[in-house]
């Protein structure tokens, strides 16, 4: 089994920000911007690649509902999207898997400036967390 499927089976926890019976939505632990979030699938599947049309329509769907969350609700100026798929494009956990990187006019986005979070996960957790 996949850590992914562990954190969507509960068996290891996250600072879960969003889910629905298709989607989970957490913070990355890396902590290298804040509101790093990770958008999975709960069905196991590798990465964009080998997943079927109705997954990955759902899965973008909750990247659109959190990302325009992170916009009009939380403070944030834009976003950033990422999935790589495949371990030669840069993947490293094999479930399929997209990145939200929340931005601001002040801290856009670098490639080289590497890990710049300020807060710890459980306050960001309370501050993007979408409530039913």
């Amino acid at each position: 089994m996949c850590i992914f499927c562990d954190i969507v089976s509960g068996k290891i926890p996250c600072y879960k920000i969003y889910e629905d019976d298709d989607v989970l939505a957490f913070l990355d632990t890396a902590k290298d911007v804040d509101g790093h979030t990770l958008v999975i699938p709960k069905k196991h599947c590798e990465n964009l690649l080998d997943c079927d049309d109705d997954v990955i329509s759902k899965v973008m769907s909750a990247v659109k509902k959190i990302s325009n969350h992170y916009v009009k609700d939380c403070g944030f100026d834009g976003v950033n999207v990422h999935n790589a798929s495949g371990a030669c494009a840069g993947q490293s956990v094999l479930h399929l898997h997209f990145h939200i990187l929340p931005r601001t006019v002040e801290e856009p986005f670098n490639f080289v400036a590497g890990h710049t979070a300020k807060h710890e996960l459980d306050e960001m957790q309370n501050k993007l967390r979408l409530k039913d």
